[in-house]
């Protein structure tokens, strides 16, 4: 008897401990989603989670999956707390035990524009083929498995008198397999990339962050073995491939126009550049192309238009445009390292729809005086050492080294509406 009076007593403490960890972890994450729903952050930005909470039965394989930390158990349930914090890589679906989670674009009342495709990836203009985040697939894996597929169609179509058999347009993982894929068919192909750098969206993600990948088939190279892998991890495995298969981008190269001419295409570049090809791939993400100030100077390669690494811009004089949560993080990580002057530059009058805590870290930092904040300011030219800004009715001259713009992007759907290609509009559908 003495034993299972010791036994019960173990399990009843075991059991408190375990129902006030549950209780605390309840409140943080009807926090977390009450904070989101103030910041008007409650539509997810591409690929998203819709759990059904009649299948759900609160297991927590999703949260324990989710490395963006967007989704918690609410009333035993799993919840999507954190929408804007979501990037779609389908971790969670691959965790529910019971198929309870199905990935979906736009929401009831936000419509997302899709692509129409055929099942190899023409759209409904002959000749011009989506693969990748631009049609849908925001998984890494299937993004590079769609880029191959897509080539396998494109093949069979090669010929005529144009520069390329495929001009291939984006450099993330459905544009590099779709390379590698050209080069194993012997096509003549040109693979544009508007950045300085590959990996399309995965480039972009915080430093060491989980890419949640999986095995891969890939032309040249064959099955990659991967699981979790960090964000560094897997561009480094990108840039050694193209070493090795010897994969030519032509970087700094922007989409800027698509026309039908001599049954096949001409691509035009924002740099002036026309090649003449018979097919069109195009492997774009949904981030869209950078939306850009616009002024005197902005070409100078001390402009960026995302912040990857705060570190690389320690002790240097930095200006950071935009009000939104990409600009305010920016500021905020620029700001705690050593010996970085930071001035923060948006043309309105005041902070709306930020998260709560970026606008707490901000306050902060301006408060210890670690960055300036000037609102109702505009940039009017950026010059070698400095940056002409207009604020308060006068110019200001401020000295700098970097200017980081975080404007948002501007998707390229109305680019390719004149090409002729058909969107579908998705509320809440896979």
């Amino acid at each position: 008897m003495g034993y299972l009076w010791l036994y019960g007593a173990v399990f009843a403490v075991v059991l408190v401990a375990y129902l006030r960890r549950q209780s605390r972890r309840q409140r943080e994450n009807v926090a977390a989603l009450q904070q989101s729903v103030e910041a008007g952050m409650v539509e997810p930005a591409s690929l998203h989670p819709v759990i059904d909470p009649a299948r759900c039965i609160g297991s927590g394989s999703c949260v324990k999956a989710c490395p963006e930390q967007a989704i918690g158990i609410v009333d035993g349930k799993a919840v999507l707390t954190n929408a804007s914090a979501c990037i779609g890589h389908g971790a969670c679906l691959a965790a529910c035990p019971v198929e309870g989670i199905e990935l979906v674009f736009g929401t009831e009342r936000r419509g997302v524009e899709i692509p129409h495709v055929s099942p190899d990836f023409e759209t409904n203009v002959p000749g011009i083929f989506i693969a990748g985040e631009l049609g849908g697939m925001g998984l890494i894996r299937k993004a590079a498995e769609q880029g191959r597929q897509a080539i396998g169609a494109i093949r069979q179509r090669r010929g005529g008198q144009h520069d390329f058999d495929v001009v291939i347009v984006g450099c993330g993982p459905a544009g590099l397999s779709a390379g590698l894929a050209a080069i194993q068919h012997g096509l003549r192909y040109k693979l544009l990339e508007q950045e300085t750098s590959l990996g399309g969206a995965v480039f972009h993600y915080p430093r060491n962050k989980i890419a949640m990948t999986a095995p891969v088939e890939l032309a040249l190279v064959g099955k990659v073995k991967f699981g979790e892998v960090q964000k560094e991890e897997l561009l480094e495995f990108w840039n050694s491939t193209v070493q090795q298969t010897g994969l030519k981008i032509s970087f700094r190269q922007q989409l800027a126009g698509i026309d039908a001419r001599d049954n096949g295409f001409v691509v035009h570049t924002s740099s002036g550049e026309r090649y003449t090809t018979r097919t069109v791939l195009l492997t774009m993400g949904r981030r869209g192309t950078p939306r850009k100030l616009e002024v005197p100077g902005e070409e100078s390669s001390k402009v960026v238009y995302r912040l990857i690494d705060a570190a690389q811009y320690r002790g240097q004089a930095v200006l950071v445009v935009g009000g939104g949560d990409s600009a305010v993080e920016a500021a905020v990580a620029l700001s705690q390292e050593t010996g970085t002057q930071v001035t923060l530059s948006y043309r309105g009058e005041a902070f709306s729809r930020i998260k709560a805590k970026n606008r707490m870290l901000l306050d902060q930092q301006q408060a210890a005086g670690r960055l300036q904040v000037l609102l109702g300011s505009v940039v009017k030219s950026i010059e070698a050492g400095s940056v002409r800004i207009e604020h308060a009715g006068r110019e200001r001259n401020l000295r700098n080294e970097a200017v980081i713009v975080c404007a948002g992007g501007q998707l390229p759907t109305e680019l390719l509406r004149k090409v002729g290609i058909r969107f579908d509009t998705k509320f809440g559908t896979a």
